[in-house]
């Protein structure tokens, strides 16, 4: 039992990987630190530095942005479709923005009509969108 544990912890956190739901895992957890990177900054900004919360969601996602391309490229993916770092984190960017959209129309939808605490929109905003973030990325950059 202590050998397949440590098996099973070798696959899901050490070692590099196709398997998409060893991957998916993976990105649950890496989206799980940006949400909370994410998540963090909206209330902070909005609460302790008073900014409205939607201009204070699209700063936050940014910083989760950051944090999610970060971490996949060092844990989650292991293989590139780009060489170009740089046409890469643009790609993952552009991705990323169509999320942000996402993000601050879900965000104002459940907030402003239906009458959501905007903590909990964007539980449920971030919930939907994982499921983009990685078919989309899982499929366009890192096949």
């Amino acid at each position: 039992m202590k050998t397949l544990l440590k098996t099973l912890s070798r696959k899901l956190i050490k070692e590099q990987t196709d398997k998409i739901l060893i991957q998916f895992i993976r990105y649950f957890v890496v989206g799980g630190t940006a949400f909370i990177v994410d998540i963090g900054s909206l209330y902070i900004l909005t609460e302790f530095f008073g900014i409205y919360y939607l201009i204070s969601a699209s700063i936050s996602f940014i910083l989760g942005l950051i944090t999610n391309y970060l971490l996949s490229i060092s844990w989650v993916f292991n293989k590139r479709t780009l060489d170009s770092k740089k046409l890469e984190f643009g790609v993952f960017t552009l991705i990323g923005i169509v999320g942000l959209a996402l993000n601050g129309v879900l965000i104002w939808f459940f907030t402003e009509y239906l009458q959501i605490y905007y903590i909990l929109s964007k539980i449920i905003a971030a919930a939907i969108i994982l499921s983009w973030n990685f078919a989309a990325r899982r499929f366009i950059l890192f096949r």
